[in-house]
């Protein structure tokens, strides 16, 4: 494992290990393999899935539109999740009634049975997680977790960067190519 920055390389970041979001980034990679583990092979879904079973069983029925919302999935993504979902019965359907273009889901008998069992296996990881902190120390980590994702969102909203993405033109491959000038 590379060594961890001290704040001072924090503030002042010279290498990728002295960079917050790629801190950030492993240690989410480091037990999301183990929660995949837990829901691929434990349970026949994908981490995806998962997610969209945890946000029906709290949310109960909602608009497709509505639910990649929640999530923070395009919506490509989440009709593809909830295809698949629906194919393996752990959701369903129903159209609106006064309008038939309006559709909502839910979980079904069978995913909320699945919910019910995988839910407290992650629980229990995440607590395995925070055992690995000092009790004093989690309210301190809860905090700067909400400070973060504060100013996230305070820096999406404001447009702090110029950049977008471009995926309906080619994305990466186009602009890569243009900006080292290959043909």
């Amino acid at each position: 494992m590379q060594a961890f920055p001290d704040t001072t390389a924090l503030r002042a970041p010279r290498t990728l290990n002295d960079l917050l979001l790629y801190r950030l980034w492993h240690a989410t990679r480091a037990s999301k393999a183990m929660a995949t583990r837990i829901v691929e092979g434990g349970f026949g879904i994908t981490h995806r899935e998962w997610g969209m079973i945890g946000m029906l069983a709290q949310v109960g029925e909602i608009r497709p539109s509505a639910l990649a919302e929640q999530l923070q999935l395009d919506r490509v993504s989440t009709s593809r999740g909830l295809r698949s979902l629906l194919d393996k019965r752990l959701i369903e359907r129903r159209r609106n009634a006064e309008d038939g273009r309006e559709v909502h889901v839910q979980l079904s008998a069978t995913g909320r049975q699945l919910f019910d069992k995988l839910f407290p296996c992650i629980a229990r990881l995440n607590v395995a997680l925070l055992d690995g902190l000092d009790a004093e120390h989690h309210e301190v980590f809860l905090h700067c977790l909400r400070q973060l994702e504060s100013r996230g969102n305070a820096l999406n909203a404001r447009h702090a960067l110029s950049e977008k993405v471009d995926r309906r033109s080619g994305g990466t491959r186009h602009h890569w190519s243009k900006q080292i000038n290959i043909a």
